[in-house]
C-alpha cells in the first residue's frame, strides 16, 4: 500500500504561515483561471478553500510510485454536505439515477478534462468540493470540482496485466466497479484487484487521500484468479457490499457472489454464493440495488443447469442484510437463456417508488415483478419485449430508463403493472442513462460521445464529443451544472447549461 502525500514541501510552506498556495507544477486544466496572488488568511478559511479551489496537491505524475511514509495534506473534517453530492452509484441506495437538484439542463461544452495513471470505469462521485475517480491503474484520485486539478491521490497497489489473466478484455485489471462514499465515515471504499489476485477493499479518508485501512476479500467461490470485481459497491446497515462476477469470456471455475464487509474495515465477513455449479455471475455495471427495508437486490448470469432442477443462476435474487437469501425470480425460459447465455445479468434491478421490480437482460425480454415476493420460477406481474439490457437503468416514478445494447435508451412506463416502451433515444447511445435537469443523460461509449435527451420524447436537445473512447457501459454523473463522464484515459467534465 502506498498513498499520495504532498512533495512540493517548499511550495506550501506558505500554508502553515497562513498563507493560500498553489501547486502550479500541476497541468493547467480547461477552464482554469490564471494564478492567483497568495493573502493572509485564517486557518479556518484556509480549509474552506481548499475544498472550493486547488490547492496544496499532490504533485506526483499519474501512475508514479509514492512513498509511504509521507503524509497527506492534513484536513480535519469532511466537506459539508451537499445537494449536488453524488456518493454511488446512480446517486442514491436504490440507484434511481435521478438528482432533484439538478439546474435546467442547456447547451453543452467542455468544463476541464484531467489525463490520470488509467482508465476510468465505475461512475465519479461528487462530494462537497470533489470529484472522486478511480481507476485501471489501481488509484483512487481526488480531483478539485471546479478546475480538475488533481487535490490528492490514493495508489492501492499494482494492477494485474491482461496477459496474466487467463481471458478478459480490460488491460491492466485494477478498480473497475464504481466506488461508494460514507459521510458516517468520511471514507471512500473502493475494492482494488492487485498482484496476486487479490481484491482488496480500501476505505480512504475524503478530505486528505490517506488510506485508513486495506482489507483481502476473499472471493467465496475460492477462484480469485477468475474472478472481477465489475459491479458497484453498495453502503448499507453499516456494511460495504462487493459483488463478483466473471472475467470477460466466462472462463475457470468461478461463481457468482457478494460480500458484506464492515464498514470500519474490522469484522466478520457475509456472503452469498450462487448456489450453481459453474458461473451465475453478478457483473451488471449498477450492482447491488438497495430496495425498500434494506433488501439488496442482484441480477444473477447465466449458470451451469441447462435442464431441472434450477440453479438459482438467471435470475433476480433478494437477499437479507446479512446476504440470507430471501426471495427470487426466474423467467421460465431460465433453463434455455443459461444455454444461450440470454441471461438476465447484464443489467441491475430498476426499484421503482410502488415497490415494483423492473428487471432486463440479454433476451431483452423485460419483468415487471413484485420486490415483496418476487415470486420464483415464472413469478411474474407482466413480461413484455423491451430491448437487449445492460448496464444501469434509472428511474423516476412509473418510469424506468433502460440501457440497451440493440439501439438507444428505452423509456419503459410501469403504471398499471404493465410494461408499455414510451420512446427509444439515439440508437447508437448504449450507455447507462441519468436523470437531471429535466433532461436524460446518456453516452454513447464507441464515439465518446454524451447526450441531453429530452425527457418526454426521447429526442436529442444537445450533444457533445468528449474527446475520448469510453469504457463499456458508462455512465455520467451530475453534480450542479456539471456532467462528470469517465474515459479511457481519465475523467472529462461538461457545463450542462
Amino acid at each position: 500500500m502506498d498513498v499520495t502525500a504532498d512533495s512540493h514541501q517548499a511550495v506550501c510552506r506558505a500554508r502553515r504561515a497562513g498563507l493560500t498556495c498553489y501547486d502550479h507544477s500541476l497541468p493547467r486544466s480547461e477552464g482554469t483561471s490564471g494564478r492567483l496572488s497568495p493573502m493572509r488568511l485564517s486557518p479556518l478559511t484556509v480549509l474552506v478553500l481548499a475544498l472550493a479551489v486547488s490547492g496544496c496537491a499532490s504533485t506526483a505524475a499519474p501512475g508514479a510510485a509514492q512513498s509511504p511514509t509521507t503524509t497527506p495534506r492534513a484536513q480535519h473534517s469532511p466537506p459539508p454536505a451537499s445537494a449536488w453530492n453524488w456518493p454511488v452509484y446512480h446517486h442514491d441506495p436504490a440507484r434511481s439515477g435521478f438528482a432533484a437538484a439538478t439546474p435546467p439542463a442547456g447547451p453543452l461544452s467542455i468544463a476541464w478534462t484531467r489525463p490520470l495513471d488509467g482508465a476510468v470505469y465505475g461512475q465519479p462521485l461528487a462530494i462537497g468540493g470533489l470529484v472522486i475517480v478511480a481507476t485501471e491503474g489501481d488509484s483512487v484520485y481526488g480531483l478539485d470540482r471546479t478546475t480538475g486539478a488533481v487535490r490528492w491521490r490514493a495508489h492501492l497497489g499494482t494492477p494485474v496485466p491482461l496477459s496474466s489473466l487467463p481471458c478478459g478484455d480490460i488491460d491492466p485489471l485494477g478498480i473497475t466497479g464504481t466506488p461508494v462514499y460514507s459521510p458516517a465515515t468520511g471514507l471512500v471504499y473502493a475494492v482494488a484487484e492487485t498482484a496476486g489476485y487479490r481484491h482488496m477493499l480500501a476505505g480512504v479518508s475524503i478530505t486528505s487521500g490517506r488510506v485508513r485501512f486495506m482489507r483481502d476479500i476473499p472471493t467465496p467461490d475460492g477462484q480469485p484468479r477468475f474472478d472481477q470485481q465489475r459491479a458497484a459497491l453498495a453502503l448499507a446497515g453499516g456494511r460495504v457490499y462487493v459483488a463478483f462476477g466473471g472475467l470477460d469470456g466466462d472462463c475457470g471455475q468461478y461463481r457468482g457472489s457478494v460480500v458484506g464487509a464492515p464498514a470500519s474495515g474490522s469484522g466478520p465477513l457475509v456472503s452469498y454464493l450462487v448456489p450453481t455449479a459453474r458461473g451465475g455471475g453478478i457483473w451488471a455495471t449498477g450492482g447491488p440495488v438497495v430496495g425498500p427495508g434494506g433488501t439488496i437486490y442482484v441480477s444473477i448470469g447465466n449458470g451451469a443447469a441447462t435442464q431441472a432442477p434450477f440453479d438459482g443462476s438467471d435470475s433476480v435474487t433478494a437477499l437479507s442484510a446479512d446476504l440470507h437469501r430471501a426471495g427470487i425470480f426466474a423467467p421460465a425460459v431460465w433453463a434455455a437463456d443459461n444455454a444461450a447465455d440470454l441471461d438476465l445479468g447484464s443489467m441491475s434491478p430498476a426499484v421503482l417508488p410502488s415497490g415494483l421490480i423492473l428487471a432486463a437482460g440479454k433476451r431483452g425480454t423485460g419483468y415487471l415483478l413484485d420486490g415483496s415476493r418476487l415470486g420464483g420460477v415464472a413469478g411474474q406481474a407482466a413480461a413484455a419485449q423491451v430491448c437487449q439490457a445492460y448496464g444501469g437503468p434509472s428511474v423516476r416514478g412509473t418510469v424506468a430508463y433502460i440501457p440497451c445494447g440493440d439501439g438507444g435508451t428505452a423509456a419503459v412506463d410501469t403504471a398499471g403493472r404493465r410494461i408499455h416502451v414510451l420512446w427509444r433515444g439515439p440508437p447508437t447511445a448504449a450507455g447507462s442513462p441519468v436523470l437531471g435537469g429535466g433532461a436524460v443523460w446518456v453516452t454513447d461509449w464507441g464515439a465518446g460521445t454524451l447526450y441531453q435527451l429530452d425527457m418526454a420524447t426521447g429526442h436529442v436537445r444537445h450533444q457533445i464529443a468528449l474527446g475520448s473512447p469510453l469504457p463499456h457501459f458508462a455512465s455520467p454523473s451530475l453534480s450542479g451544472r456539471l456532467v462528470l463522464i469517465g474515459t479511457m484515459s481519465g475523467v472529462v467534465a461538461v457545463s450542462g447549461a
